[in-house]
């Protein structure tokens, strides 16, 4: 009697691959495209005056505040 054996052909594996492979090249695309509208949202924001940004509704940028308080010289003065 002859021994046969049943195969699965080889295109199945290969098909799963190439699936995944276009997933993960969509998600790679997405996300250079999500990053590319944050940058230029960021640079556009960044070209605005503060009387714009309150037309448009946007909050304004946090810039960094110095603050000193009162007295602050005369203590260093007196350290010295």
């Amino acid at each position: 009697m002859a021994h046969t054996d049943t195969r699965a052909g080889g295109s199945a594996s290969k098909t799963q691959l190439f699936g995944s492979t276009l997933k993960c090249a969509a998600t790679i695309i997405a996300a250079l495209q999500q990053w590319r509208r944050t940058i230029a949202r960021r640079t556009a924001l960044a070209d605005l005056t503060p009387d714009q940004l309150r037309d448009i509704g946007h909050p304004e940028v946090n810039r960094p505040v110095l603050v000193i308080k009162a007295g602050l010289i005369t203590n260093l003065m007196s350290m010295r």
